[in-house]
């Protein structure tokens, strides 16, 4: 066999992926999950930038009088969002109702963590303030309550917002050593401001948070796209931004934009649970 068969020889092998359809290993790094954001400890927190899509999450802990308000704007609109709550809140008798017609509407119902604890110090987020064990009785007995409610069922994946929206790399780990995807908020927006009530130092009118957000929208090279907007189910604000969440879903709708719930989001993008 002369050099010359040799070379062609070995050229075809490397072509075959391309003639026979399938994706030569060069391709790899085009995956669609490549297109989903993460954060420095490996959390999710955007979807694919390049599709012009969004999901509404709402947090909730020991509050939640926004909750039946936040399901009739979004039931108007035909819009499915994220529920993320914590045990207190899923043992609140009264809030029960809501998070059974939250799951009849088609909402996403996932954990919040079940006593809200903190996972690691504001100063140094590298550091863990509970242990694995501690972090997975925690989360176990959320899913425990919500599975009751009759959701994370079947093949649902189970995503999950930290309490606190404050975790490190440990937490992200012991998530996934669940089988549970632990997501944050995509920042930038200051959406999330709405939790903290008049007195509060980090108080801002929800006039403003509505404001803010759409000017981020337009200065940002992405806008919005596959964006995580977290807001709260309950603040115990005389200022709740709930008035406010019909009217910036509407302005969004006119921008171009479309909401989808955070696991389709994600699925989108690629995500595998």
């Amino acid at each position: 066999m002369t050099y010359t068969t040799i070379a062609k020889l070995a050229l075809t092998i490397l072509l075959l992926p391309a003639v026979v359809g399938v994706a030569a290993p060069a391709l790899a790094r085009e995956r669609p999950a490549e297109r989903l954001v993460r954060d420095k400890y490996g959390a999710i927190s955007r979807g694919d930038v390049t599709a012009k899509k969004l999901a509404l999450v709402f947090t909730g802990d020991e509050r939640g009088e926004s909750t039946s308000a936040i399901l009739d704007t979004l039931r108007a609109r035909k819009i499915q969002a994220g529920l993320f709550v914590t045990g207190s809140f899923v043992r609140d008798a009264k809030l029960q109702p809501l998070l059974r017609r939250a799951i009849a509407e088609g909402h996403y119902l996932g954990p919040h963590s079940d006593s809200h604890p903190l996972y690691c110090p504001w100063e140094d987020r590298e550091k863990s303030l509970v242990t694995q064990e501690v972090f997975a009785s925690d989360l176990s007995k959320n899913l425990a309550g919500l599975e009751t409610l009759g959701t994370l069922r079947g093949k649902m994946p189970r995503l999950f917002v930290p309490p606190y929206e404050c975790y490190n790399a440990d937490q992200v780990r012991w998530s996934a050593a669940l089988g549970v995807t632990l997501i944050n908020f995509t920042p930038g927006s200051g959406s999330n401001r709405d939790y903290a009530p008049e007195g509060d130092r980090r108080f801002v009118p929800s006039r403003q948070i509505y404001d803010d957000i759409l000017a981020y929208e337009r200065k940002n090279p992405h806008g919005l796209n596959g964006f995580i907007l977290l807001l709260h189910l309950g603040s115990g604000r005389q200022d709740p931004f709930h008035p406010m969440l019909g009217p910036l879903c509407d302005e969004l709708v006119k921008r171009g934009y479309g909401f989808v719930r955070i696991d389709r989001l994600l699925q989108m993008s690629g995500v595998e649970q």
